[in-house]
C-alpha cells in the first residue's frame, strides 16, 4: 500500500482481520480434495485425515438409537453437558489416567477442537504466550491466536523422535509465557514421551508457575513398550494449573459424533462453560448419550482396533524407509507417521523438481493419486504426514504407488 493510499475503513472490510487471518485446516483440506477426486472417478488413496476406518461399535450406535426415541433428549439440556455423562467422564478419567476429578471439573464440548479453543479462551489474555512444540497439530496455533494469545514454536526433529527438551522450552520462555502445550501421543508425529521426560516438563512448568494444556485424545493408542503418562496424575501438585483435553473420536471411532471434553480447575471450567453457553449451548443430546455408552463401557473395541493399527504402523514404516531419500522414524503412538523427505527435495521427478514438501505432496497427488499432508501444515517443512488409519490393502497400494513414483527421483 502506497503512502497516498488510505487504509480501508472498518465499513470497507468485509471479513474481520481476526477471522481473515485464520489458516484453513490443512488436514481437512487434503481430505476434502482426495474425496472430491474420488467422487470424480479418480482412484485416489487418502492418507490425510486422522480418522479410524472402523465403524463406531454397535453398542454405542444402539445407545444413540434409543436416545432418539426418548423425548427428554429432544429438549435443551445444561450447556456444560449431561450430568450423567460428566460423572462418567470423571470416572473414566480415573480408570484410564489415574487422575481423580469431580464431575464439576468437566465440560462436555462439540469435539476436541472446541475444548481446545475454550480452554485457551478461558485462561489467555491478549499478548499471553503459549509454548507450542512443533511439529504441531494445525488447530493449536490457530486456537491460541483466536483466544488472543501468541503461539511460540519450539521445533524438534527426527533426531530426538520429535520430542522437545526442557532446555528448549526454557530457551523459549519469556516474561509473557503463560502456558506450555504438552501432547503425548502426538499428532502429527506419533511420538510418545517417557514418564521421566513428561515429569521433567511438568516440574519445569511448576517451577515457573506456568499453565499446562495437555491433549490426551490418543491416550489408548500406544504400541510396543511405550506407555501413556497423564501429567496431572503423575504430578498432582500441577492439577490446579492444568487443563486436560480429550474425547471419544479416536478411541471409539466416533470422529463424526463430535463429543469432546476439557477437565480443569473449577473456576476455569465454569468460565469455559459460560463461554459455551453463549457459543453453542449443549452438545447434541443423542451424541452425548452415545458418548455415555462409550466411556462407561470397556476398551475391548479399541483393543481390537489397536491390533490393526499396530500392524499397519509396522508396514508403513518399513515401506517408507525402502524409498531412497525418505527417513521414517517408528512412531510409538497415535496412527501417524511423519517421515523426512528432505532427501528428495530438488530432485527431478517426472519433469518437476519439488523444492518443498508442499510441492512434493502436490506432485504425489498428481502423479501417484495419493493424498498426503505436507509438513508446512505442522510448522516443519521438509516432512510429510501420513495417517495409517485406513484399510490394509489401501495402505499397501498407496505406499507402493509412492515407492514407484519416488524411485524415479534423480539429480
Amino acid at each position: 500500500m502506497s503512502a497516498s493510499t488510505p487504509a480501508p475503513s472498518p465499513s470497507d472490510r468485509r471479513v474481520s482481520a481476526r477471522i481473515g487471518a485464520i489458516a484453513e485446516s490443512a488436514t481437512l483440506a487434503v481430505d476434502a480434495k482426495a474425496k472430491a477426486l474420488k467422487a470424480a472417478g479418480r482412484p485416489v488413496i487418502g492418507f490425510g485425515a486422522g480418522e479410524p476406518d472402523f465403524p463406531t461399535p454397535d453398542y454405542i450406535v444402539e445407545a444413540a438409537v434409543e436416545a432418539c426415541r426418548d423425548p427428554k433428549n429432544h429438549r435443551y439440556t445444561p450447556a456444560g453437558g449431561l450430568p450423567e455423562l460428566k460423572a462418567a467422564i470423571a470416572a473414566k478419567t480415573f480408570r484410564d489416567s489415574g487422575y481423580q476429578v469431580d464431575a464439576s471439573q468437566v465440560l462436555v464440548t462439540n469435539g476436541g477442537k472446541q475444548a481446545i479453543y475454550e480452554a485457551f479462551a478461558a485462561i489467555l489474555d491478549p499478548g499471553d504466550e503459549v509454548i507450542v512444540p512443533a511439529p504441531y497439530w494445525t488447530t493449536y496455533p490457530e486456537s491460541i491466536r483466536l483466544a488472543g494469545g501468541v503461539p511460540v514454536e519450539v521445533v524438534a526433529d527426527e533426531t530426538t523422535d520429535y520430542k522437545v527438551s526442557v532446555a528448549q522450552l526454557e530457551a523459549a520462555r519469556t516474561a509473557r509465557t503463560k502456558v506450555v502445550l504438552f501432547v503425548s501421543p502426538s499428532n502429527p508425529t506419533g511420538s510418545v514421551y517417557t514418564e521421566a521426560e513428561a515429569e521433567a516438563i511438568g516440574r519445569w512448568a511448576l517451577e515457573h508457575g506456568l499453565w499446562v494444556l495437555t491433549d490426551e485424545i490418543y491416550q489408548h493408542l500406544v504400541y510396543g513398550d511405550a506407555s501413556f503418562t497423564s501429567l496431572p496424575a503423575l504430578l498432582p501438585e500441577l492439577a490446579d494449573r492444568c487443563i486436560v483435553v480429550n474425547g471419544v473420536a479416536k478411541t471409539y471411532a466416533m470422529t463424526g459424533w463430535r463429543v469432546g471434553w476439557l477437565i480443569g480447575p473449577k473456576d476455569v471450567v465454569a468460565a469455559a462453560t459460560n463461554l459455551q453457553s453463549h457459543a453453542t449451548s449443549n452438545v447434541s443430546n443423542v451424541a452425548q448419550q452415545a458418548a455415555l455408552a462409550a466411556v462407561s463401557g470397556d476398551l475391548a473395541a479399541v483393543d481390537e482396533m489397536k491390533v490393526a493399527f499396530d500392524r499397519r504402523r509396522r508396514t508403513i514404516v518399513r515401506m517408507l524407509n525402502e524409498i531412497d531419500g525418505v527417513l521414517c522414524p517408528e512412531p510409538l503412538g497415535a496412527f501417524y507417521v511423519y517421515p523426512s523427505v528432505k532427501g528428495l527435495l530438488g530432485k527431478e521427478i517426472r519433469g518437476r523438481r519439488p523444492q518443498s514438501s508442499a510441492e512434493l505432496a502436490a506432485l504425489i497427488l498428481d502423479e501417484a493419486e495419493v493424498a498426503v499432508v505436507p509438513g508446512e501444515a505442522f510448522g516443519t517443512p521438509g516432512y510429510l504426514r501420513l495417517s495409517y488409519a485406513l484399510g490394509d490393502a489401501d495402505l499397501a497400494e498407496g505406499v507402493a504407488r509412492m515407492q514407484k513414483l519416488l524411485a524415479e527421483a534423480q539429480d
